[in-house]
């Protein structure tokens, strides 16, 4: 059971079709939210949802490509039609890819700039103004990363840019405290979602590096990996009333691995 909180609040969630977003997409529903589950794969956005409602939640799927302004552009349309405005905006979405500096291309190095980076600043920008006409409680929430807070070897992209959306959320919680709308950002670290899952078909924290290193010598205090749930509970709360006076906040949700850096 549940308080309802967010009682007909309307939440778009990108990347929600499955991992860390569909939890959250869930979580938020559960919590009386009205959400709009955005993905780049438009099949499984709607079938994500239609669990949702088959649960009894108010959910619906839609198709978005957080890089390209048409898709965003047309994904607010659809959110203003269909519902006037958006009180909660999650910008969850994005891509996964290792390399180093010594073997990345640029034409790489750009793609994930371009949706890890850029596609959190598009989606803002987008729902800007239905947010702007919503209630007084409204949100933003940015997914980072722990390899947007630390220098992470072989992931000089994707660090890159997550490191980038951590001073994204604090220069935008800046410019819209006056308008009322709060700006955070959530550091997940590792997390067991299908981005985990390798070319090969194993597991990364399968690997006998991580099993040593961060669970078996503590580097995550809490000895195991987080699920989605871990993730989508700290995202509800800075969504929540309760989370009113808090904003420009980047919280890490590890299991005490920062605290071992």
């Amino acid at each position: 059971m549940t308080d309802r909180r967010l009682q007909d609040r309307v939440a778009v969630v990108t990347g929600a079709a499955q991992g860390i977003g569909f939890a959250i997409a869930e979580r938020l529903a559960r919590e009386g939210a009205r959400v709009v589950l955005a993905d780049i794969k438009a099949e499984a956005a709607e079938e994500s949802a239609a669990r949702l409602r088959a649960a009894g939640l108010a959910a619906e799927g839609r198709v978005v490509d957080i890089a390209s302004d048409a898709s965003v552009a047309e994904l607010a349309r659809a959110v203003e039609a269909g519902h006037g405005r958006c009180d909660i905006l999650v910008n969850n979405a994005a891509i996964s890819g290792r390399g180093s500096i010594k073997e990345i291309s640029m034409a790489r190095y750009a793609e994930m700039v371009e949706v890890n980076q850029n596609g959190a600043v598009r989606m803002t920008l987008a729902m800007l103004g239905s947010m702007l006409k919503a209630g007084p409680a409204r949100r933003i929430v940015n997914i980072a990363s722990i390899m947007g807070i630390r220098g992470w070897p072989d992931s000089i992209a994707y660090s890159t840019a997550k490191g980038a959306i951590v001073n994204f959320t604090r220069a935008l919680a800046a410019d819209l405290a006056p308008d009322g709308v709060t700006v955070n950002a959530l550091c997940p670290g590792f997390v067991n979602t299908p981005m985990s899952i390798q070319p090969d078909g194993s597991h990364e924290y399968d690997a006998d590096w991580f099993r040593d290193i961060y669970v078996k010598y503590g580097r995550i205090p809490m000895r195991r990996w987080a699920e989605p749930e871990d993730i989508a509970g700290p995202v509800y709360f800075l969504c929540s009333d309760d989370a009113r006076y808090v904003t420009g906040q980047v919280l890490l949700v590890d299991g005490g691995a920062s605290a071992t850096f």
